[in-house]
């Protein structure tokens, strides 16, 4: 998987993506990432990007031409990419869509804006989709852009030490991940669920999935209602799903032992 991203700001975009778990991927060469500074594709001394909007108006919006030129350097050396800009105007970025862009593409080119917008003759030419963190707007794109590098090369072969890593945490299935515990088995007067102590694998894993169903139940009812049920193929799973269920009937919210 190869990552380029067009920013302002690669300093910022590097600090983050060039550590911890995805910096030791790219050293190994899992996943490859990298920045590109829009401004070096100017034509112009002050190597200035924005300029007023046609019609009026407040602010400045990018120029198309230092954005196409620092695009083109990327596919002309790296190849064709899936190209996104990220944009409030775009289908909202989940688990589902970073799963998509994982299996489809080998190479993704990120376009940060910032300002009042960017051109829309670039992303009419050059841009394949967009894609929104959400129902609300940041200052530029370089947070969403490590948020989908993020998502993404963490589902990468090689880049967590196992796929289960990504599998049981929450959205993979549809439903939010159960609650986690470690030592020590007391802390603050609170104890850890007894089932976890136990040693019964088979009554740990029910008991997870029981929790896991009700914290979804409870926080994201919109969640839980596109819950296929009819997925439950076994007995024991759908026993577990109604367990949940009259527990969070009965008031019992809070993790509890068989």
């Amino acid at each position: 998987m190869r990552i380029d991203i067009l920013t302002l700001f690669p300093e910022s975009v590097d600090a983050m993506l060039n550590v911890s778990i995805l910096g030791r991927a790219q050293e190994r060469g899992y996943i490859a990432i990298q920045t590109h500074q829009i401004r070096e594709y100017t034509t112009n001394k002050q190597m200035q990007v924005d300029d007023y909007p046609y019609g009026g108006g407040r602010g400045a919006v990018m120029q198309a031409d230092p954005l196409f030129r620092c695009w083109y350097h990327v596919i002309s050396t790296f190849g064709p990419g899936r190209t996104i800009f990220l944009s409030p105007c775009g289908r909202v970025f989940t688990q589902s869509v970073a799963r998509e862009l994982k299996e489809r593409y080998s190479h993704l080119i990120l376009v940060c804006g910032h300002y009042e917008g960017v051109d829309q003759r670039f992303l009419d030419e050059c841009v394949d989709e967009e894609i929104s963190m959400g129902d609300f707007v940041l200052t530029g794109g370089e947070i969403p852009a490590m948020a989908v590098c993020d998502a993404v090369c963490r589902m990468v072969p090689g880049v967590l030490p196992d796929e289960e890593c990504f599998t049981e945490e929450s959205h993979w299935n549809g439903l939010l991940e159960y609650p986690q515990y470690s030592r020590p088995a007391a802390w603050h007067g609170r104890e850890v669920p007894p089932i976890l102590v136990s040693g019964d694998h088979a009554k740990v894993a029910a008991w997870r999935k029981k929790e896991s169903y009700k914290r979804t139940m409870l926080r994201r009812p919109d969640l839980f209602a596109r819950f296929d049920e009819s997925q439950l193929t076994s007995k024991a799973d759908r026993k577990v799903l109604q367990q949940a269920k009259a527990e969070l009937a009965a008031g019992q919210t809070d993790p509890t032992p068989e």
